[in-house]
């Protein structure tokens, strides 16, 4: 069994463990390998293992590796799943339109409305998450709490998008009781928006290091790079 097959079932074993400690069946929780800055070879070597969604940050890298991960795998294979999750800028709304499935880092109206506007016709809607700085970090992409309502309105009405949930990528921090009040506040903020009236029904929070507060505190994506694939090594 190579490294990554034997990654990827230790972080199976942990969203598993984390979801039976609060009474979650672990299906309940959905893991996104991320898989930026680490090659073709290894989303394929992923893609082995049964690991079918990917989340990547960087535009280019990103469509480099889809086009190099096909030549790398079976015809027969399931079709991979691909999540755009870092900051989007404006002249780069279109090619994540057109090749992602869900894109988790949405935090203005213009890159929503151009996301919309620039999928293909017959392509299903593509899955958004709001992406909230719910640690209010001056460093931090994402929106503040307070404006993820009225975002949420306005994704909502959009023709071509499906409006999941939120994203947040709190402070990194080891007290596990404050991993759980940033994650408990974008749960919270969530039913807000439910009992408003808008449908959402994922929230995508949670990585390698704090994966089991999330977990606990609702999360249905977590999203889980160096447990998988080992250290980054971002000077290549």
């Amino acid at each position: 069994m190579s490294p990554v097959s034997q990654n990827l079932q230790a972080v199976r074993r942990r969203i598993a463990a984390a979801a039976e400690a609060v009474s979650r069946e672990p299906h309940s929780v959905a893991l996104l390998a991320v898989s930026k800055t680490f090659g073709p070879e290894a989303v394929a070597e992923a893609a082995a293992a049964g690991q079918l969604a990917f989340g990547e940050n960087y535009l280019q890298e990103a469509l480099d590796k889809m086009d190099a991960v096909t030549s790398l795998l079976p015809a027969s294979r399931p079709k991979l799943e691909w999540h755009f999750i870092g900051p989007i800028q404006s002249n780069k709304t279109r090619p994540i339109a057109e090749r992602f499935d869900w894109v988790h880092s949405v935090d203005r109206e213009k890159i929503a409305r151009r996301l919309s506007e620039q999928r293909p016709q017959g392509a299903p809607p593509l899955d958004i998450c709001l992406q909230v700085n719910i640690s209010e970090e001056a460093s931090k992409s994402g929106m503040p709490a307070e404006e993820a309502l009225p975002l949420a309105r306005a994704v909502s009405t959009l023709p071509n998008l499906r409006l999941r949930g939120l994203m947040a990528i709190p402070e990194p921090t080891d007290d596990v009781a404050r991993q759980r009040r940033e994650f408990a506040r974008l749960r919270e903020l969530m039913e807000a928006i439910r009992h408003a009236g808008i449908p959402m029904d994922t929230l995508s929070m949670g990585m390698s290091a704090d994966l089991e507060a999330a977990v606990a505190e609702g999360a249905t994506i977590v999203r889980i790079g160096t447990a998988i694939f080992g250290k980054r090594d971002y000077a290549k």
